[in-house]
């Protein structure tokens, strides 16, 4: 089995699938993890295909029958839904809490969790991000959580400097309504939504969905309920020292994609930075 979550052993074995295979997985990634939880009968509903069609679809995934595939979902959840509190309960202290031991330990949680997190984000998905927000045709509109907003921060920032039409979601209600009732086909959302999800951001990523744009979702392995709604899903791990998430994975993808965009973009993204610091020494802003 992978070591990611269902949802990226599925993405990854798309290409490996039949065509009735690809059915079921496709229903299973537009409604993850809920669909999951049906019947074998329903699922082959809802997919057009035989049971027994479901069964192996299964099996690929390497699962002794459905069964088993819905317990490993379950263990799933109950990671997914997890506090920060719940997960202090849990954490042993270490032997050795010495500023040596903690650093040699960061060092190796680290690395290990932004190496698995790069190896396991699928090349379609970073690709097509990069295609969308490099479309200088679309306009961009990003929004992060609690924690996460820093990060939704960062990326934009640098696509501002790349191209023009880059939008922050308000935080006001009547600024933030105006925005996303403005919502079209030309637009590509970007959420940032880890565990202990928030629920405006699924909403956000449905109306966004629903109204011919395309959603790019940064989330941890568990999947945010924003992933049903989106074109791209980048997750990453979030394997910590503390109770908290880490997001410095998260950091490393969104860097990735950033110097995507700096290839895609090529010469007209240099003169948009030309441009910019221009006006800014211009104007005594750099």
């Amino acid at each position: 089995m992978a070591s990611g979550t269902l949802a990226d052993d599925i993405r990854l074995k798309l290409g490996t699938l039949s065509p009735a295979e690809r059915k079921v997985a496709r229903v299973l990634l537009a409604a993850y993890p809920a669909a999951g939880f049906e019947t074998v009968a329903t699922l082959a509903e809802r997919a057009a295909v035989s049971a027994p069609t479901v069964l192996r679809f299964v099996a690929r995934l390497g699962y002794h029958g459905f069964p088993e595939f819905q317990a490993a979902l379950r263990a799933e959840l109950d990671q997914r839904n997890a506090s920060p509190l719940s997960l202090y309960e849990e954490t042993d202290a270490p032997g050795d809490d010495s500023a040596a031991s903690l650093l040699a330990r960061a060092g190796k949680v680290f690395s290990t969790a932004v190496t698995q997190t790069l190896a396991e984000t699928p090349p379609h998905d970073l690709q097509r991000a990069v295609a969308l927000l490099s479309d200088r045709k679309r306009r961009i509109t990003l929004a992060g959580g609690r924690f996460t907003h820093f990060f939704a921060q960062y990326l934009g920032l640098h696509l501002m400097q790349l191209r023009d039409d880059v939008h922050f979601l308000p935080e006001r209600d009547v600024e933030r309504t105006a925005v996303l009732s403005r919502l079209a086909r030309r637009d590509v959302l970007v959420v940032f939504d880890y565990r202990r999800y928030e629920a405006d951001k699924t909403a956000f990523a449905q109306l966004a969905g629903e109204r011919g744009g395309k959603v790019i979702v940064f989330t941890d392995t568990w999947l945010s309920p924003t992933s049903a709604h989106a074109e791209v899903v980048l997750p990453s791990q979030v394997t910590s020292l503390s109770p908290y998430d880490s997001l410095v994975p998260t950091l490393a993808v969104v860097e990735t994609v950033i110097a995507g965009l700096v290839t895609a973009l090529g010469d007209e993204g240099h003169l948009h930075m030309r441009h910019n610091e221009d006006v800014a020494r211009r104007t005594g802003l750099l």
